[in-house]
């Protein structure tokens, strides 16, 4: 069997259902409990029930780019892991980036050439390193994700908006870490990083003109998919 032929596979389909399948249990089970504890202190069933629909509402928004994100993503590493994968625990940056250092970790140029080998023994080692990485910040977060949500609450409230700003460049910074990443591996991954931030800044600029804050919760989606359209079409200039 090949690559693609074993992270398609039945087995697979089946392994990451099982576990989907599981999350789901839990988060119902959760949802359950959180609804009669809305009861308990004293939130009436029309509230909850509107609360529920907000939250509906707004989560299809930020799913458009995970959507995205996963269909760029399987066609390097299969469906089925690509579905696990962003449907538990992680996120389109990281992943691609996990991935691909597997890959040329094993000797590869990227973990698309990876795919198009076809290497079955990679297939262990790419899925556990995606896997353990990111284990590093749900541990983080167990062991001390009171004390930083504490302290950055306190840095808010004692530096006003100088806090939410920091707070922001922080988030800002872990982001463009990965960024010089992509931008030399070629002139192509840096047309495409140049396109996203140039849409990015467009959009920006458009909410700001017309005031139409809501669209502010597109710009991510909208971007991904116009770069990865771009990525077409710089491919065919810079080769």
């Amino acid at each position: 069997m090949t690559f693609n032929e074993i992270m398609n596979s039945p087995l697979l389909y089946g392994l990451v259902g099982a576990g989907i399948v599981y999350i789901l249990i839990f988060c119902g089970l959760t949802f359950r409990k959180a609804y009669k504890h809305g009861l308990e202190i004293g939130l009436t069933e029309e509230k909850l029930k509107s609360v529920i629909v907000s939250s509906a509402i707004y989560s299809i928004v930020p799913s458009v780019s995970i959507v995205v994100g996963l269909f760029s993503l399987a066609t390097v590493i299969g469906v089925p892991w690509s579905w696990f994968r962003l449907s538990v625990v992680g996120a389109v940056a990281y992943e691609v980036t996990a991935a691909d250092m597997a890959a040329t970790g094993a000797g590869y140029e990227s973990i698309a050439a990876l795919n198009a080998a076809g290497d079955t023994s990679i297939i262990g080692t790419l899925m556990f390193v995606m896997s353990i990485g990111i284990m590093g910040g749900m541990i983080g977060v167990l062991l001390f994700g009171k004390k930083i949500q504490t302290s950055v609450a306190n840095a808010r409230n004692k530096n006003g908006a100088l806090g939410a700003l920091l707070t922001g460049v922080m988030s800002m910074a872990i982001i463009e870490a990965l960024l010089p990443m992509q931008m030399i591996k070629g002139p192509v991954h840096l047309a495409v990083a140049a396109t996203a931030c140039l849409l990015s800044f467009l959009q920006r600029q458009f909410v700001r003109a017309t005031g139409l804050k809501w669209y502010r919760s597109f710009i991510m989606s909208v971007t991904l998919i116009l770069g990865m359209a771009s990525s077409l079409f710089w491919v065919q200039v810079l080769g």
